[in-house]
């Protein structure tokens, strides 16, 4: 058989739905000015789907120090990897920065997120470890968790006291073992929007024998009086033993970072592979970081227009009988009831006749039957673009709930 023959027959929970998709709800293009109104098709939307939390991406402070480092460094600048010869003393400055920020000793530049948060899992487990992690945890987590040759256990979403029976499995293997137990969760989990329960797991560690890695991609800078995140926002940040964020959320850029206890850090410099054998990130980069986390501390406004337009969102739209499930956090999740075929009706509809693009989340990412519409508000959103939204989810609301959406052509030919 040939080894691509199945590829080109079946495409995935997703890809079967790509000539339908591709170009409008998959793969879409935003163009223009990052802003909350861009162009989409040649026609101004009002769009709740750039993960530009604090205002950054256009901040002309932020552009001034993006243009000059790139003039004055180019693109290329460091060549190498850190461990062979790109190494520079912005890195480790930022690196300090960094951990001050966040509360930790030590922290170290990851290239990207995504490979980064799988590599220092990879590097910090071994046969013997065992892990426990909740069930809604970020891809980039369950794939590291897929290349982890020891035993794994899961826990429902956020549920503690079925956490705490898998620590007390994962107690006894370990035991078995020899090996060591890391509790993995995420500050604020990006899709439902809900804090994972920090405080509670940090509880546990009087009972059981363990470390904690948290994924903080949507609270760095978003959460806790100074915005150093989730485990600031819960008053548990120091009982964190691995704090892992991305540039990609309130940074509005590439690369990322872990930090921890500097022995715990110096061993994943020269044990991860993601950086070892890849090219430092790029001092253009590094140089935007430093001015990013600048405004981060000194410009407090910037996280408080972010949640005046989280609060006048999310609470117009409970007002106006919307389920935002359990979100307590800047990423605010509409819940409604429908089909593939629906959602993606829906969805059109609001950016043709309304004028809002939002991202539409539907199955396999939530179960069948589950709509999401994912907002993600700004420090550059007003409150009459919040004004606006909630009026044309409240007639695409309706429209969905008469059926009017699931007799359209578009509908029916997702075959549902």
């Amino acid at each position: 058989m040939d080894l691509f023959a199945k590829l080109k027959t079946n495409l995935g929970p997703l890809g079967k739905h790509s000539e339908l998709a591709e170009g409008y709800f998959a793969f879409p293009k935003l163009e223009g000015e990052i802003a909350p109104r861009m162009k989409f098709r040649g026609k101004e939307v009002l769009t709740w789907s750039l993960n530009n939390y604090l205002g950054l991406a256009n901040h002309p402070e932020i552009r001034k120090a993006d243009a000059d480092a790139a003039a004055k460094w180019g693109a290329a600048y460091p060549m190498g990897a850190r461990m062979m010869s790109g190494q520079t003393d912005l890195h480790e400055q930022l690196e300090r920065e960094l951990a001050e920020f966040v509360g930790k000793e030590s922290s170290y530049l990851l290239n990207y997120g995504y490979q980064g948060i799988l590599s220092v899992i990879d590097s910090v487990l071994d046969r013997k470890d065992v892990v426990v992690y909740d069930s809604e945890c970020h891809a980039c987590i369950i794939d590291a968790l897929r290349m982890h040759l020891g035993k794994r256990f899961v826990f429902p979403h956020n549920d503690i006291e079925n956490c705490e029976k898998q620590l007390q499995r994962a107690t006894k293997l370990a035991e078995e073992t020899g090996g060591g137990i890391l509790v993995i969760t995420e500050g604020v989990f990006g899709m439902t929007g809900d804090q994972g329960k920090l405080k509670e797991i940090v509880e546990l560690k009087k009972k059981f024998d363990f470390r904690l890695l948290v994924d903080d991609a949507h609270g760095f800078g978003t959460m806790g009086k100074t915005g150093a995140g989730t485990g600031e926002e819960q008053g548990v940040q120091d009982d964190i033993d691995l704090y892992f964020s991305t540039f990609a959320k309130s940074m509005a850029s590439i690369g990322a970072f872990i930090a921890g206890d500097a022995d715990v850090i110096r061993f994943l410099k020269y044990n991860m592979r993601s950086q070892i054998f890849a090219k430092s990130l790029p001092m253009l980069l590094v140089e935007g970081a430093l001015k990013r986390l600048e405004l981060l501390r000194t410009q407090p406004e910037l996280k408080e227009n972010l949640w005046k337009i989280v609060n006048a969102l999310g609470n117009g739209l409970r007002e106006k009988g919307f389920s935002t499930g359990q979100s307590n956090s800047p990423v605010t999740p509409v819940v409604l009831n429908g089909t593939v075929g629906e959602a993606a009706t829906l969805s059109k509809d609001l950016r043709e006749n309304y004028n809002i693009f939002c991202s539409v989340v539907i199955y396999p990412v939530v179960p069948k039957g589950m709509i999401i519409l994912r907002l993600i508000p700004t420090a550059t959103h007003t409150l009459e673009d919040v004004a606006e939204t909630i009026a044309a989810f409240e007639a695409v609301k309706e429209k969905l709930v008469s059926g009017y959406y699931k007799t359209t052509e578009l509908a029916l030919s997702f075959g549902e």
